[in-house]
């Protein structure tokens, strides 16, 4: 099994910034993704960023030159920088891991960490 917790998230201003960090533990597969997520009110869960073990990095059109992913894998912890951050960025952020592994896919989540912009 595997824990993820995310911190970092926040009440900022339009045009301001975070750090949002996701520490995972427990079993983790060697081979995998690391990937944050997002959901606004009445909407549905969106992929914002997400970064393999091998460093290859893909964003959504809508974050792309604001967030930055990086990982650690010493420490098991994927970060994602969020600059110049609009209202509509306002959205529970998840932290997710998924590993392929012999044809298996292994899903797991955080509980996620409040990110509120205001105009």
């Amino acid at each position: 099994q595997v824990q993820l917790v995310e911190s970092g998230g926040g009440l900022v201003q339009a045009g301001g910034s975070l750090r949002l960090s996701c520490v995972a533990s427990g079993s983790i597969f060697k081979i995998n993704t690391m990937n944050w997520y997002r959901q606004a009110p009445g909407k549905q869960r969106e992929l914002v960023a997400g970064i393999d073990s091998g460093g290859s990095i893909n964003y959504a059109d809508s974050v792309k030159g604001r967030f930055t992913i990086s990982r650690d894998n010493a420490k098991n912890t994927v970060y994602l920088q969020v600059c110049s951050l609009k209202p509509e960025d306002t959205a529970v952020y998840y932290c997710n891991l998924d590993s392929f592994v012999l044809g298996t896919k292994y899903d797991y989540w955080g509980q996620g960490t409040q990110v509120t912009v205001s105009s």
